[in-house]
């Protein structure tokens, strides 16, 4: 139990990240760089999610790429503050989550596993979702959210006693409003699980098959929920919200740049080095990057603002 105390987790050891999807629907955004790697707050998607595994103690990540962004991802992943033995993992068509999981077997080996989404930001951390997993010998944990629109997500229904009794992925007419989103932890398994499944009409293999094969076979699969605040960022708005979100939370206001008299800072905001910001107003939450000018401008709440950018006159 002092592991769990301390943020560690005790029997999983490696993470796969999957970071293999195109983001059609963030274009023309994605036609220039992988969803995983915008800026949300100035911090790349990814490196979120990165933080995430590093405050549980996991190191070993395979990251789940595609041929076409496997260089920018590791472009983004290689000017990181963490002590991540990373992996990179080739996803050369995109056929789904649980095909992930099978191109990532070497990697995995016979060993339990977090998976978390790329794509995927989250207020919550992962000791909840670790504790259940390992306390009740699970073959899968998945973690649950309420959302408005089931029938946009995989979905669980769940029984009397809060046991899970059935997956369905995107559901036409939902019974359930639990999402599935995006954050597992797996026993090995999974793997007799996704080699005994199909192809789904859309014409990938879906996790939510794996996991119901598990189920079926008498695999343990259980949940924990998310109380927090969750975005999969699959689209312009849920970047937005996300954005806004995430300042609204900090608790940072360190200021390094240079700030002339003749302008105004209200709230939390943060500035980095080499910024300058001439008779303009602030007002936080706002955070601007490194090298930076700002001129005759004003900056309102909840943007986020590069490094190397000049805003004049605005």
């Amino acid at each position: 139990m002092i592991d769990f105390l301390l943020g560690v987790s005790m029997t999983i050891k490696k993470a796969l990240v999957l970071a293999a999807g195109r983001g059609t629907r963030l274009r023309p955004l994605t036609h220039t760089m992988p969803k995983q790697v915008i800026p949300v707050a100035n911090r790349p998607i990814l490196h979120y999610v990165l933080e995430q595994l590093n405050c549980v103690g996991i190191r070993e990540v395979g990251m789940v790429v595609s041929p076409e962004n496997h260089e920018q991802i590791k472009h983004s992943i290689d000017r990181n503050p963490w002590d991540l033995r990373l992996e990179y993992i080739e996803q050369k068509s995109p056929l789904g989550l649980a095909h992930a999981v099978i191109v990532s077997r070497d990697f995995l080996k016979e060993e339990s596993f977090l998976m978390y989404l790329g794509d995927n930001l989250s207020g919550g951390g992962l000791d909840g979702i670790l504790h259940t997993f390992e306390s009740t010998n699970a073959d899968a944990t998945l973690m649950l959210k309420e959302v408005t629109n089931p029938q946009q997500f995989g979905i669980a229904e769940i029984g009397v006693e809060g046991e899970i009794t059935r997956l369905v992925e995107k559901p036409e007419n939902p019974t359930s409003n639990l999402a599935i989103i995006g954050t597992y932890c797996f026993s090995p398994m999974i793997h007799q699980a996704t080699s005994s499944i199909v192809p789904s009409k859309r014409g990938e293999l879906e996790i939510t098959d794996a996991i119901q094969s598990l189920l079926e076979n008498g695999g343990i699969v259980n949940s924990e929920s998310l109380d927090s605040w969750w975005f999969d960022c699959g689209t312009k708005d849920d970047l937005l919200e996300a954005n806004k979100t995430i300042l609204e939370q900090s608790n940072s206001g360190h200021v390094e740049g240079n700030i002339s008299e003749d302008s105004n800072i209200e709230g939390q905001v943060e500035i980095g080095a080499g910024t300058r910001v001439t008779n303009s107003e602030i007002i936080g939450p706002v955070r601007i990057g490194s090298n930076s000018t700002i001129v005759n401008s004003l900056i309102g709440s909840e943007t986020s603002i590069g490094s190397g950018c000049t805003i004049k006159n605005s």
